[in-house]
């Protein structure tokens, strides 16, 4: 099910801060649809400590955004929701100048992290950003939240590497991506926003084919699901479906530990993209 549809108008950006839907959202973006989906974590009271964004630029161009607060740091959702605030009001401003995506894009990393630190409360979060202009996408991450291109036929055209001990070992081809998400150290996070050495990296320019999905997710996700799996349901087919099928798998994986699946309780944040012109 789907709580509602929203088109986006050409100045009103969607943030998701503190937020538990019930269901995904359809939102018309750009060249294509999104559905996007945040709640926390079953097992917890506190508050949701990802966030999720849809900020648009100009005609052709926007931004989107997923942040993970550090759970077990004091201000997690705090850290988080000020890296995608910080975020908005810079692409705002470069959409208001007519100044370059890509600049405001990293001015606003460089902004969360300069205000996460000067809080001196040890918060930090992770960041995945991806810029659309037109047909062609780029990706910008700190952290382990992943970003991930599929085509029709499943072939990964864009895979982010987590930023952790594991992710690199993944990477390095030390260590199975199957076998990762039941790793005693997956929640190792190595680069952050809200650290004096944050590093940000920028991926290449890819054309999304018509029909190609994108998703990025926090690790609520990624720590339930294979990626695979996740291949497979989002790579054809109904969006809206996919959406759905997302979350109630990645529910069930939470709600109930089976042998040999992944089972991590935890805030589950995802936008799916997928072009249609």
């Amino acid at each position: 099910m789907v709580n509602g549809d929203k088109q986006i108008a050409s100045n009103t950006s969607i943030l998701y801060t503190q937020t538990d839907l019930e269901h995904p959202e359809k939102i018309d973006f750009e060249t294509g649809v999104c559905m996007a989906y945040t709640h926390r974590s079953p097992e917890k009271e506190t508050v949701n400590e990802d966030c999720a964004a849809l900020i648009p630029y100009n005609d052709e161009g926007g931004v989107l955004i997923i942040a993970d607060g550090l759970g077990g740091i004091p201000g997690g959702e705090t850290a988080s929701k000020t890296a995608v605030n910080c975020l908005q009001k810079s692409i705002a401003a470069a959409a208001a100048e007519n100044q370059p995506l890509r600049e405001a894009i990293l001015d606003g990393f460089e902004n969360a992290n300069k205000k996460i630190l000067s809080q001196s409360t040890g918060a930090a979060t992770t960041l995945a950003v991806v810029e659309i202009q037109g047909y062609r996408i780029r990706p910008y991450h700190v952290g382990d939240s992943m970003m991930l291109v599929t085509g029709q036929r499943g072939k990964k055209k864009l895979q982010s590497v987590a930023h952790s001990p594991v992710g690199y070992a993944v990477e390095a081809g030390m260590l199975d991506v199957d076998d990762a998400v039941h790793h005693e150290e997956r929640h190792y996070v190595s680069n952050v926003v809200g650290a004096t050495d944050m590093r940000i990296e920028i991926g290449a320019a890819l054309r999304m084919a018509r029909r190609d999905t994108l998703i990025l997710a926090s690790d609520g996700l990624f720590d339930n699901l294979y990626i695979d799996e996740i291949v497979e349901i989002i790579r054809t087919g109904n969006i809206q479906n996919a959406a759905s099928e997302l979350l109630q798998l990645a529910r069930q994986r939470m709600a109930a530990p089976a042998a040999n699946l992944p089972c991590h309780p935890d805030d589950l944040t995802f936008i799916l993209f997928r072009r249609n012109q």
